[in-house]
């Protein structure tokens, strides 16, 4: 899709900036998290270095930041490498001595050359220095050096300067876009342009720190007696800029829910006889919650719309069974149902489970169907003889088709971007849709990202579930950790044991999954597996087959365990360096086991030298098992992931908004973005065409897509 004329010179790569080479060019990308112009633009400040403080050298103190006028005096040579390069500069005042490592500008700075110097002041014995200065230039030319200079994150190889560079070529881009927001709006914030803000924050001309989120506003460093106060009209810029994008955000989403939900439903209602020969076969009334959640979804599938319900709940709260009872309601009312996983392994974990308690048969479809056997799946699908399936994305694909799907279930919604969430509700013409999660969701993420779904929320245990304790273990206590578990297992338990996270890496995680199966395998024998996601997919089945039929008593694993295993036999699980995972993982971990009737135990092993903050994480897992007190807990210390993509780390998807900082925005946005669908739902009207333009800006291409689509 071809952007706006007017954006085009934003959508240009890196590499149409002058001086900006295709080496350089990969560099920022890689700090900026894209290719093009406006991914530099997006490419946020960390903080800012204020160069304004201009002391006499007789008045210069160490720990500042200082730009001094000087002259050169002399240069003291070192006598080896090894030895720093000093030249000593003075004021009339007092003398410094700028300190060079590998120095190799001797022609540039002679005795008596007259030179613009910027960096921290330090002090060595009784001599004043600038260790290698920021910046050297000559005193003729002191527009060149930033009053007020950007601190930009950077990548290996890259360089401040030619941040700035391609920043200020950046900058001369932006032309004035048409004001997508209300006029009322911006008089009552008084905010800034699009482009103004930008550059407001991008090249400030005073000092925008106590507006960045979670910035440390101590200054000493900074060459103020008294912390200097934030610009206002930066502050305002942060704010515009962060509400550009939280709108962005929820008129993208309006607009795809609101292709969903425009079209018409319809009623589907059953006997129940299938559902009560689900129920006599799981053995155990549902839960309170259970029974709450099922009447919610009944009342949607009864209604003549089409339902969009998110299931929330917590590890072991019995989502599955939920599940199935809504699939079996479709079948009842004669149609089909679906549910889709996010993986192999725990596609076929469903399968396993819906198939023990469905009085009709359950079909899979994976990858790993193939020839003749997939080719009769998708007949019996195509002409409804199929009545459940259970499966990957293969069941949205184009090639699959369905005689009447009715329901179409989706689990682990953390793992599927909004768009393929929705292509499977897209199957059939009045297909309802229910979303699954064993990740207990945020308010803050609730509200970015299921803002207009039907919330049912789990909160209670099934019968059988038993405690869980949880435990602290240094790495040092290692050899006493194997003791204790040669003893659970001489008792009959069965015990996972999940290797370090290396984040980015999947070849350091494999061999640190290896090296510790080898290491265990030599003290506990043939009764170890191994299972990761780099195994040919037959000997990572087998692995989690032998395991779960007790073969293999202790299981040595990835995070390939964290969703889609269920082995009611294993009490024990260990989570090796459990600082590198995050608190929802680590819970969703922790759910593998505490699914039979014997006492159950997480042990987490840590290093010793362990942050006040990932102690203080580890604590909180150790003494909750409340699942949503966790997920707001890991929100704010290590952000909710993609919500409109895919990605899970980090902050979701978001590069100029911080959505906890800016609730407030974002609650406003959900507002202004449901005002303006409800007024101009195809974006077509004056404002609607603009927001569109902000929609392209922020790369929400499924909107667009639907908008054009009709």
């Amino acid at each position: 899709m071809e952007p706006d004329p007017i954006l085009a010179p934003l959508f240009a790569p890196l590499t149409s900036l002058r001086g900006v080479g295709p080496a350089v060019a990969r560099l920022l990308a890689r700090a900026a998290g894209g290719e093009r112009v406006l991914d530099l633009l997006f490419h946020l400040p960390e903080t800012y270095l204020d160069r304004r403080a201009r002391p006499s050298l007789r008045d210069a103190r160490p720990g500042q930041i200082a730009t001094l006028a000087v002259e050169v005096v002399r240069h003291d040579k070192p006598a080896n490498d090894r030895q720093p390069w000093r030249i000593v500069v003075t004021d009339g005042t007092g003398f410094l001595e700028l300190v060079f490592f590998r120095f190799r500008r001797e022609g540039q700075m002679p005795p008596g050359a007259k030179l613009l110097v910027s960096g921290k002041l330090e002090r060595f014995g009784e001599r004043l220095t600038m260790p290698h200065p920021d910046h050297v230039l000559p005193a003729d030319k002191p527009d060149a050096l930033p009053a007020i200079e950007p601190v930009w994150p950077l990548t290996g190889g890259l360089w401040p300067r030619q941040v700035l560079g391609a920043m200020t070529q950046a900058l001369a881009r932006l032309a004035a876009l048409p004001e997508w927001h209300d006029a009322a709006l911006l008089r009552r914030e008084r905010w800034p342009g699009f482009a103004e803000a930008l550059r407001a924050v991008q090249a400030p001309a005073d000092l925008p720190q106590a507006d960045l989120p979670h910035a440390d506003l101590g200054h000493a460093d900074l060459g103020h007696a008294d912390p200097p106060k934030a610009s206002l009209p930066a502050a305002r810029a942060r704010a515009r800029l962060a509400y550009d994008e939280l709108l962005a955000g929820q008129v993208a989403l309006a607009v795809v829910r609101g292709r969903v939900r425009a079209r018409p439903g319809r009623s589907l209602s059953g006997d129940g006889a299938l559902r009560a020969r689900a129920l006599a076969r799981f053995g155990h009334p549902p839960t309170a919650s259970q029974r709450a959640a099922l009447a919610e979804i009944d009342a949607d599938l009864a209604a003549p719309r089409r339902m969009l319900r998110l299931l929330q709940g917590d590890v072991g709260s019995g989502k599955t069974l939920v599940a199935l009872l809504a699939m079996l309601r479709a079948v009842e009312a004669g149609a089909q149902a679906a549910l889709m996983a996010p993986t192999e392994v725990l596609a076929k974990q469903h399968h396993r489970v819906l198939s023990r308690l469905s009085p009709v048969p359950v079909a899979l479809l994976t990858g790993a169907v193939k020839g003749r056997a997939r080719a009769r799946l998708l007949r019996g699908l195509a002409d409804g003889s199929v009545p459940l399936v259970v499966g990957t994305h293969a069941l949205f694909q184009d090639a699959v088709a369905y005689g009447d799907l009715g329901v179409a279930v989706i689990d682990e919604q953390h793992r599927f971007g909004v768009a393929q969430r929705l292509l499977l509700g897209e199957k059939g013409p009045e297909t309802d849709v229910l979303v699954m999660t064993a990740t207990p969701i945020p308010r803050t993420l609730l509200l970015t990202q299921w803002g207009e779904m039907d919330v049912s929320r789990l909160t209670e245990k099934p019968a059988g579930r038993g405690a869980i304790r949880t435990t602290l273990h240094s790495l040092a206590t290692l050899p006493g950790v194997l003791d204790g578990l040669a003893r659970k297992l001489e008792e009959g338990a069965q015990v996972y044991w999940v290797c370090p996270l290396v984040a980015e890496n999947d070849m350091l995680e494999l061999a640190a999954a290896e090296a510790r199966f080898a290491a265990i395998r030599e003290r506990f024998g043939a009764a170890v597996a191994l299972a990761h996601g780099q195994q040919d997919p037959a000997a990572r089945d087998a692995a989690l087959a032998d395991f779960a039929a007790g073969r293999a008593r202790l299981l040595v694993a990835t995070t390939v365990v964290e969703v889609g295993v269920d082995v009611p036999a294993a009490s024990v699980m260990v989570i090796e360096h459990a600082e590198r995972f995050g608190l929802a993982q680590l819970h969703q971990l922790r759910g593998r086991v505490g699914r039979g009737a014997a006492a159950s135990f997480c042990l987490l092993l840590h290093d010793d030298g362990l942050t006040e903050t990932a102690r203080k994480r580890l604590l909180l897992l150790r003494d909750t098992d409340d699942g949503f007190a966790i997920a707001d807990a890991d929100f704010r210390l290590r952000g909710g992931g993609d919500v409109l993509g895919t990605r899970q780390a980090g902050q979701p998807g978001f590069r100029l908004a911080d959505p906890e900082a800016h609730e407030g925005l974002l609650l406003m946005a959900r507002r202004d973005a449901a005002l303006l669908m409800d007024q101009d739902p195809g974006l077509s009207g004056p404002r609607g065409q603009a927001v569109r333009t902000l929609l392209r800006l922020f790369g929400q291409w499924g909107a667009m897509r639907t908008l054009l689509a009709g």
